[in-house]
């Protein structure tokens, strides 16, 4: 009796199945799974594909990574304590940008601010502070009560006018805009931390 390709793909799927096996929907792939079951895992030759490339990486004990926190802690808490962290620097996000600033230094920024000239203003948005000996980074933003940066208002000003120029030619059509742009300029006053971080 001649069988058809229908016959014979039902007669693997009922082979595969009272062997114990998986059924699946190509008869190729029944053979892969069938000869896959059969091999066994010491047979494999260590091949770039058997194993990952790269060396196996073994996670710290968590016990071991909270006992090392707290040491760490305990020194960096001892360094603001005393006084000995050096100076400080801090990567804030203001006015659609990050800078790296620390005390006495001058920012420009190309926007208008609602302070007046001499007002202090306190720049919530910090990404990192650190010194010498720590840095501590935030995810995305350190705490409000942790570190503060104060800033004031030293000059609000323009910019120098820019030409902007349309121009078709053999048309005489021409036309002159002058763009110019608000700017303030911020000078750090101070960075603090916390005295003690938790």
């Amino acid at each position: 009796m001649v069988q058809g390709p229908l016959e014979r793909h039902c007669a693997m799927i009922l082979c595969v199945r009272a062997l114990g096996g998986v059924a699946l929907s190509r008869p190729s792939l029944q053979c892969m799974g069938l000869h896959n079951r059969t091999l066994q895992h010491s047979s494999l030759p260590k091949t770039s594909l058997s194993e990952p490339p790269w060396p196996e990486t073994k996670l710290p004990d968590p016990i071991e990574e909270a006992e090392q926190h707290k040491e760490l802690l305990k020194k960096i808490n001892n360094l603001i304590a005393t006084g000995q962290c050096g100076r400080l620097f801090a990567v804030i996000y203001f006015s659609n940008r990050q800078w790296k600033v620390t005390n006495e230094d001058l920012i420009s920024l190309d926007c208008a601010v609602e302070a007046q000239c001499g007002d202090r203003i306190r720049l919530e948005k910090v990404l990192l502070v650190g010194s010498e000996d720590f840095t501590l980074i935030g995810k995305p933003l350190l705490g409000k009560d942790l570190v503060s940066v104060e800033a004031t208002v030293i000059e609000k000003t323009e910019s120098q006018p820019k030409i902007i120029m349309k121009f078709w030619r053999r048309h005489g059509y021409q036309r002159k805009k002058w763009s110019v742009t608000p700017q303030t300029v911020l000078r750090i006053n101070t960075i603090e931390l916390a005295p003690a971080l938790s």
